[in-house]
C-alpha cells in the first residue's frame, strides 16, 4: 500500500493504490520495455521498407503498452469518491503515448547518434510521456481543480526525461551485444525501464492532490474493474504478439541472411570452379602456359587490332614462332616421364623470360610451343626473338643430377608478309619441319612453297582419313628367303596406297603422315585384321604361311595392343605363331616401358617378335637380353655397303654373331646383289629379303607362285609352308 498523497488534516481526501493493480501495471510496464527493445532491434536491423512498418507498428505497440501501464496505475488509483474517465482525453493521452514512442524508436533506428540527438530524443520522449500522464489525469473530470505540488512535478518530468534518455541508451548499447548475451541484458534492461516510467507515472501521482467535498463528474465514463480486466488481457495479449512476431521475423531474417550467405558462399565457389576450370580450359595443366585455345584467340584478337593499325598502310606486324624442341624424346625414354616433364617447364620458363611483356607463349603439343610476337615492326625483330630462344634452349637443362642438353627448331612467319592470316600456325608449322629438315638447332622463315607442301600433306591427310573404307588400301608381301635352305618360309607385309588422282603414294609419305595427323593407329588397326585375314584366306588354299607387320610406336603406348591382336587371330582362326610383329629398333629405345609391355602382352599370346632395322637406333645391350625377341633384322644401310665397305661387313658380322650369342635369328633386309647374298650366307645370316629374290606383290601372285607359276631360277616356297597345296 503506498503512503497517502496529502492528510486529511490540511483539507484533501486521503488517497491509495490497489497493490495487485500496481504490480499488473509493473508487469504491463516490464513486458511493454522488453517488447520496445526488440522493436527498435527490429526496425534498425530490417530494410528500408519493412523497418518503416515496424517502426509504424512499433510505435503504436509500444505507445500501446506504456499508456497502459500509465492507465493500469490511474486505475490502482483510490479516493473516497467514485472515480471515472473520460474518454477523449483518455484517447488523447494515447495519441501522447504513441508519439512518444514513435520518437524513441525513430531514434533508437539510427546507426549511431550523438549526445545533441540523445538530448533532443529523450526531451521529447520525455515530454510525450509527461503529456500522456498529465492528459490522462484531465481524463478525470473533478468539481474542484486538482491542487499541485509543482515540485514533485517538476520531478516527474525530469524522471521522464531521465528515463528516456536511459531507455535511447539502451537501445544503442543492446545494439553491440551478441545474440547469445542479448536476452540477458534486454530482460535487465526492461526491468530498469519498466522502474523508470512507474517511478514518473507515481511521481506524478504524487504531485496531485484533491481536496476534501470534490466530486469526480466522470465518474460514470470510464473506469471499474471490468475495465482494468480488460486493459490487463488486451495489452498483455498484444504485447506478447508483437513479440512472437518480432521473434518469428527475426527467426525469417535471420535464415533469410543464412541462405543469402550460403547462396553467396556457393556462388563465390562456383565463380572459382568456373575459374579454375576456365583455367583448365585455356591454360596448359603441366606448364602453366596458355594451350592451343586460347593461344589462337589472342591470335584473332592480335590480327583485329593489327588491321585497324594497318588500316591505310602497313605500320605493324605480328610475328608467330612454331618450336619444336629436339632430342627431346630420348631423354624423356632415357631418365623418365617426370625428367621430361621438368624440362618441359624448364623449357616454358625459358620461353617466357625471352618473351616481351606483349607477347603469348604457349604450349600446344607433347614438346611443341608456339610465340605470338606483337607489336613488331619487321621480320629482323622476329628473327631476333628467335636467336635468343635457340640461345636460351640450348643451354643445360639440370635432370636427375646431370647435365642434359637438348635443342630446338623453329618456324618463323612474318604477319601481313607471310600469307595468309587464317594460315599463320599453319605456315609456322611447316617452317618448323624445314628447319627440322635442315638438321635442326636452327629457325627457318617461312617461304610460299612452304605453305603450298603443308596444304598438300592437310589434302593428303585428309584423303588418307578415308582411304581405308573407301578401299584404297592393300598388303603386298616381299618373300623372306631361308638362309640354310634357300626356300620362302614367310613373307612380310607392306602396306601400300593407291591414290585414285596420285597413283601409288609412297610409304615414306604417309606413314610419316598418319603419325604425325594420328592416324596411324587406325591404320595399324587395319593391318593386323588384313594380314590375319590374309593368312586364313592362304589356309584354305593350302598355304601356311608366317607373316610380318610392323608395328608404331603409337600402336606400344595404346593399351590393350596385345588383346586387339589375339581377337584378330581368334576371329580369322590363325594360329599366333603364324604372325611375327617387328618394331624398329629406334621405336622399341624410344619408349622402352611401353615396348616392354607391349613384348611381353604379345608374347604371352605367342606371337612372334622382331627388332627391326637393327643397328640404326641406340640400344642397351642389357635392355635388349631382356626382352622377348625371337629375331633382329639387319638394316638395308648395312647391307647395301657390305661388298664395298669393310667396317659395314665387320658390323654386320657383329650383329649375327651378338644375335647368335643371345638366341635370337637374324634376317638382312635390301638384298639385291648375289655377292650381298654371298657375303650373309658366308656370315651365316638365318634370312634374307630383297629385291634380288623378290619384290612385294599382292597376295594373289604370291599363292600362284607357291602353286608354281614363278619366275625362272626364283627360289621355292619350304615344304612347311606349302605342304598342303598338293592335296586341293
Amino acid at each position: 500500500m503506498f503512503p497517502e498523497i496529502a492528510p486529511p488534516s490540511l483539507g484533501f481526501m486521503p488517497s491509495s493504490h490497489d497493490p495487485l493493480v500496481v504490480a499488473a501495471s509493473f508487469v504491463i510496464a516490464v513486458l511493454a520495455s522488453f517488447v520496445t527493445l526488440d522493436l527498435a532491434r527490429r526496425v534498425r536491423t530490417s530494410q528500408r521498407r519493412i523497418g518503416l512498418t515496424w517502426w509504424l507498428a512499433g510505435s503504436l505497440v509500444m505507445g500501446t503498452g506504456i499508456w497502459a501501464m500509465h492507465f493500469l496505475g490511474m486505475q490502482a488509483f483510490r479516493l473516497p469518491i467514485a472515480l471515472g474517465y473520460t474518454g477523449l482525453m483518455t484517447l488523447l493521452s494515447w495519441v501522447a503515448a504513441v508519439g512518444a514512442s514513435a520518437v524513441a524508436l525513430g531514434v533508437a533506428s539510427l546507426p549511431r547518434f550523438r549526445a545533441g540527438q540523445l538530448a533532443v530524443g529523450a526531451l521529447a520522449m520525455g515530454g510525450g510521456i509527461c503529456a500522456m500522464h498529465y492528459i490522462g489525469m484531465q481524463a478525470m473530470e473533478m468539481s474542484i481543480a486538482i491542487v499541485w505540488d509543482w515540485k514533485l512535478v517538476a520531478l516527474s518530468v525530469a524522471v521522464a526525461v531521465l528515463a528516456s534518455a536511459s531507455a535511447l541508451s539502451l537501445f544503442h548499447l543492446l545494439h553491440r551485444v551478441n545474440n547469445t548475451r542479448r536476452p540477458l541484458y534486454q530482460a535487465v534492461a526492461s526491468v530498469v525501464m519498466a522502474i523508470a516510467i512507474c517511478g514518473m507515472h507515481y511521481t506524478g501521482m504524487a504531485a496531485a492532490s484533491f481536496p476534501e467535498g470534490s466530486v469526480c463528474l466522470s465518474a460514470n465514463a470510464l473506469g471499474g474493474p471490468g475495465l482494468t480486466a480488460v486493459i490487463i488481457i488486451a495489452t498483455g495479449m498484444l504485447l506478447i504478439s508483437t513479440l512472437f512476431t518480432s521473434i518469428l521475423d527475426a527467426r525469417l531474417q535471420s535464415t533469410a541472411r543464412l541462405l543469402t550467405q550460403s547462396l553467396q558462399e556457393s556462388n563465390a565457389k562456383l565463380q572459382d570452379a568456373n575459374a579454375e576450370l576456365q583455367q583448365r580450359a585455356f591454360a596448359d595443366a603441366l606448364t602453366g602456359l596458355p594451350n592451343r585455345l586460347l593461344f589462337e584467340d589472342r591470335l584473332i584478337h592480335a590480327l583485329l587490332r593489327l588491321e585497324r593499325a594497318n588500316h591505310h598502310r602497313v605500320e605493324e606486324r605480328l610475328g608467330v614462332l612454331f618450336v619444336d624442341l629436339d632430342g627431346f624424346k630420348p631423354i624423356n625414354d632415357s631418365f623418365g616421364h617426370a625428367a621430361g616433364d621438368a624440362i618441359l617447364m624448364g623449357a616454358a620458363d625459358r620461353l617466357r623470360a625471352e618473351a616481351r611483356e606483349s607477347d603469348t607463349v604457349a604450349r600446344v603439343g607433347g614438346d611443341e610451343f608456339l610465340m605470338l610476337l606483337e607489336d613488331v615492326n619487321n621480320t629482323a625483330d622476329c628473327i631476333a626473338i628467335a636467336n635468343r630462344v635457340l640461345a636460351a634452349l640450348s643451354q643445360p637443362f639440370e635432370v636427375a643430377g646431370k647435365q642434359v642438353q637438348i635443342a630446338c627448331s623453329i618456324g618463323v612467319v612474318v604477319h601481313p608478309d607471310h600469307g595468309d592470316r587464317h594460315k599463320l600456325v599453319a605456315n609456322a608449322d611447316a617452317a618448323m619441319y624445314a628447319a627440322k629438315r635442315a638438321g635442326g638447332n636452327c629457325y627457318a622463315l617461312f617461304e610460299p612453297h612452304m605453305g603450298s607442301d603443308a596444304s598438300d600433306q592437310l589434302e593428303l591427310q585428309n584423303d588418307l582419313r578415308q582411304a581405308i573404307k573407301r578401299g584404297q588400301m592393300s598388303l603386298h608381301y616381299q618373300p623372306k628367303i631361308d638362309g640354310k635352305r634357300g626356300s620362302i618360309n614367310g613373307v612380310e607385309a607392306l602396306l601400300r596406297w593407291n591414290h585414285p588422282e596420285r597413283g601409288m603414294v609412297s610409304p615414306l609419305d604417309f606413314i610419316a603422315l598418319a603419325e604425325r595427323f594420328g592416324i596411324i593407329n587406325q591404320l595399324g588397326a587395319w593391318v593386323i585384321d588384313e594380314a590375319c585375314r590374309q593368312m586364313a584366306d592362304w589356309a584354305r588354299s593350302g598355304m601356311r604361311m608366317r607373316v610380318a607387320i610392323n608395328l608404331s610406336v603409337h600402336q606400344l603406348r595404346e593399351s590393350g595392343l596385345a588383346e586387339r591382336i589375339g581377337a584378330a587371330l581368334t576371329f580369322h582362326g590363325v594360329d599366333a605363331s603364324q604372325l611375327l610383329c617387328e618394331i624398329t629398333e629406334s621405336v622399341a629405345m624410344e619408349d622402352t616401358q611401353a615396348t616392354q609391355r607391349a613384348f611381353e602382352g604379345l608374347a604371352n599370346i605367342g606371337v612372334f617378335l622382331s627388332i627391326d632395322d637393327f643397328g640404326t637406333g641406340y640400344s642397351s645391350l642389357n635392355y635388349l637380353r631382356q626382352l622377348p625377341a625371337k629375331q633382329l633384322k639387319i638394316d638395308r644401310s648395312f647391307v647395301n655397303d657390305l661388298e664395298h665397305q669393310e667396317d659395314a661387313r665387320a658390323v654386320v658380322h657383329a650383329v649375327v654373331r651378338l644375335a647368335h650369342a643371345l638366341g635370337l635369328r637374324v634376317v638382312a633386309e635390301g638384298v639385291e646383289t648375289s655377292g650381298q647374298r654371298d657375303i650373309l650366307l658366308a656370315m651365316r645370316c638365318d634370312e634374307l629379303q630383297g629385291f634380288f629374290y623378290a619384290r612385294p606383290m599382292p597376295p594373289d601372285t604370291l599363292l600362284s607362285w607357291a602353286q608354281g607359276d614363278k619366275p625362272d631360277g626364283s627360289a621355292d616356297f619350304a615344304p612347311s609352308v606349302i605342304g598342303s597345296l598338293g592335296n586341293l
